[in-house]
């Protein structure tokens, strides 16, 4: 019974990576998984526990699992899950409040100018600087809403330029991963699949990976601009906007303060919310009480819509870890004497096989990726930190910086008119290239 269940499982695994590479709907997708997930193991449960098909050493090895009562299961899943995820969401909704706050008050779009004016007429330093300046301001900014409003911005100054549109999108997606390595909401996303891990206590790592992306978007840019290129204008549109001033200097500080803060033992809220108001008061947003409770009022209405869509996944996506956890016990019938334990052997596996972290397959945490790491969290013999690394790499590298179901970049794609396909050619050969380079440094220098 175990190992039908278990080949059940996998199947329709591999049916949820085709729904999500056919670009359907992964709130539904996922809400679906997590049903199919919770109802095959009750079944397989049901059978061993009136022994139909009775295994004893199934039974005592995974006793606490499998006597988990109809009742106790869906409370698991449809009810402690999306609970389980609610520090995360508040998370969430302040990092797009501050997103807002960034971009409304000029700040985003004036390090961007004064960026582009140190870089001159020399295209590729131009590039280069933007991608150092878009990598800063994303280690704490986070969501589709911030990603759209500094890319019309950016990618119209790098195209006419005359930085090729495909170098343009690759080069502005890697910057934001990069970024996000050490951006304190998306690592408090990934805390909740890694009990007790956080980076705080992984920085050294976190910088480590950081680097590593910044300097390959460096060696991308000049490889692409190796040859001398005529500037030429940009025949696409941007939304015509109400020209902003400069924002003060001292302002500047404002988008890596919260990580700063966070740094220095600050809660992460609380670093949004010093940052945030330092912003507005330095920008001169505050000049009365009725005038800053209207900017704010705004600013948060605007981040929740922003960051509505990833509350919605955020929300089934617990279900889904729920119901991994209650399925371990028949993946690790089939898969158990296959998947390797020895740490190493993970390591090369994860970095020849990186690619299946793009369409939210099973090497990211953002898609089919939750129920492999369930699989070596059963396991019990390697250390959650290790796991942690092994797992990030791939969904920051393949997923946030490369993955047409990735949102901004769907847009990015659209925006700047680059196919598909020749998007996917680069991105992919790119993210594979990093991964490579992080799983092996990872090893080698952290967790070995």
């Amino acid at each position: 019974m175990e190992i039908i269940i278990g080949i059940l499982l996998i199947l329709s695994f591999f049916g949820l990576a085709f729904y999500a590479i056919k670009g359907g709907n992964l709130f539904m997708g996922i809400l679906i998984i997590a049903t199919i997930w919770l109802i095959l193991p009750l079944i397989g449960n049901f059978c061993v526990r009136h022994g139909w098909v009775f295994d004893k050493s199934f039974y005592e090895a995974n006793k606490a699992l499998v006597d988990t009562s109809f009742k106790d299961a869906l409370k698991l899943v449809y009810q402690s899950g999306p609970e389980s995820w609610g520090a995360t969401l508040v998370n969430v909704v302040f990092g797009a409040w501050f997103g807002r706050v960034i971009l409304q008050t000029g700040i985003a779009s004036t390090l961007i100018k004064k960026t582009t004016e140190m870089g001159g007429d020399r295209p590729a330093i131009t590039c280069i600087l933007l991608s150092i300046v878009t990598t800063a301001i994303f280690t704490s900014l986070f969501g589709a809403g911030a990603v759209v409003a500094i890319g019309v911005i950016i990618l119209p100054i790098l195209i006419s330029l005359g930085i090729p549109k495909k170098c343009a999108i690759v080069s502005y997606t890697l910057s934001i991963g990069a970024g996000m390595f050490i951006n304190p909401v998306l690592n408090s996303q990934y805390s909740g699949f890694f009990p007790g891990w956080t980076i705080n206590e992984h920085l050294a790592w976190g910088f480590t990976m950081m680097g590593i992306q910044v300097l390959f978007t460096i060696v991308v840019v000049l490889f692409f601009t190796r040859k001398k290129r005529i500037s030429q204008a940009w025949a696409a549109e941007a939304p015509q906007r109400k020209k902003l001033d400069f924002a003060p200097t001292p302002a500047l500080i404002a988008p890596i303060l919260p990580v700063v803060l966070n740094l220095l033992g600050a809660p992460i809220i609380l670093g949004f919310i010093i940052a945030g108001f330092y912003a507005l008061l330095v920008c001169g947003k505050l000049k009365s009480f009725k005038g800053a409770c209207r900017t704010l009022n705004k600013d948060f209405f605007d981040g929740v819509v922003d960051a509505a869509p990833l509350v919605g996944f955020l929300l089934v996506l617990p279900m889904f870890n729920k119901a991994a956890t209650l399925c371990s016990p028949y993946f690790n019938a089939v898969l158990g004497s296959i998947i390797p334990e020895n740490s190493l052997v993970l390591i090369i596996i994860f970095a020849c096989l990186a690619p299946l972290g793009l369409f939210r397959g099973p090497f990211t945490l953002f898609g089919c990726g939750a129920a492999l790491l369930g699989i070596l969290m059963g396991f019990g013999t390697l250390p959650i930190e290790f796991l942690a690394a092994l797992f990030i790499i791939p969904s920051t590298v393949m997923n946030v910086s490369c993955c047409i179901t990735q949102s901004w970049i769907a847009w990015g794609i659209g925006y700047t008119k680059v196919p598909t396909k020749e998007y996917l050619k680069t991105s992919i050969i790119c993210g594979w290239s990093l991964c490579v380079i992080m799983e092996l440094v990872t090893y080698f220098c952290f967790y070995r």
